[in-house]
C-alpha cells in the first residue's frame, strides 16, 4: 500500500510544476516534461503525482495511457488526493475496488488533445459560460473560465483549478489540477 501511495504521489508531482527559463519543457513536480514522451513516461518522474501514478498502476491503466491516444488528462496532484475523506485513497487502491478506482481515474481523462485555450474558447462561446464535455468514464465534466483561470467541474459541482495547463505529451496533453474529480 505504501508503494502505491508513493507511486501515486510521484505521478501527482510529475504533473505539477513550473516552466523553466532554461528549457522549453515545462517543469512538473520538479521534473521536466518532454513532449516526445508519453503521459506515463513523464508522470512517473513528477514528485507531485506519486499518488496518481500509484492509482494508475493499481487500476491497470498504464498500457492505456502509454498508447497512441490522444488523451487529455486532468492530473490531480498529491495534495488533491489528501483533500479526500480520510481512508478514501487506501480504500480505492484495494484490489477489490479496482472498478471504482478505474471509474475515478477515467473521470479525469477526455478523448482528444484539448489545449487549455481551446477549452476556454469553448466555454466563453457557450450560452451558459460552461463548456460541457464527457470524460472517458462517461461522466459529465464542465469547464468555466474565471479571470485568467480555467476550472473543471465534476458532476457533483466540485471545481478543480487548472494550475499548470498544456503540458504536451507525445500522446496528448496533461493539465495539472488541484482537486480530484469525483464521479457520481
Amino acid at each position: 500500500m505504501k508503494t502505491y501511495m508513493s507511486l501515486i504521489a510521484a505521478l501527482a508531482i510529475c504533473t505539477a510544476g513550473t516552466v523553466s527559463a532554461e528549457t522549453d519543457n515545462p517543469m512538473v513536480g520538479g521534473a521536466p516534461m518532454y513532449a516526445e514522451k508519453n503521459i506515463v513516461e513523464n508522470a512517473v518522474n513528477s514528485k507531485d503525482h506519486t499518488t496518481l501514478v500509484a492509482a494508475v498502476q493499481a487500476a491497470g491503466l498504464v498500457d492505456t495511457l502509454k498508447s497512441d491516444g490522444p488523451f487529455t488528462v486532468f492530473a490531480p496532484v498529491n495534495s488533491a488526493f489528501e483533500k479526500l475523506p480520510a481512508g478514501t485513497v487506501d480504500t480505492l487502491l484495494k484490489p477489490e475496488n479496482k472498478d471504482m478506482l478505474t471509474k475515478v481515474l477515467t473521470a479525469h481523462v477526455v478523448a482528444g488533445d484539448w489545449s487549455a485555450a481551446e477549452i476556454a474558447r469553448q466555454a466563453k462561446a457557450s450560452s451558459d459560460g460552461f463548456y460541457h464535455f464527457k470524460a472517458v468514464s462517461g461522466d459529465a465534466l464542465s469547464a468555466q473560465v474565471k479571470g485568467n483561470n480555467v476550472y473543471i467541474y465534476d458532476e457533483n459541482g466540485t471545481a478543480s483549478l487548472v494550475t499548470i495547463p498544456d503540458v504536451n505529451q507525445s500522446n496528448g496533453v496533461i493539465h495539472v489540477v488541484n482537486t480530484v474529480l469525483v464521479p457520481k
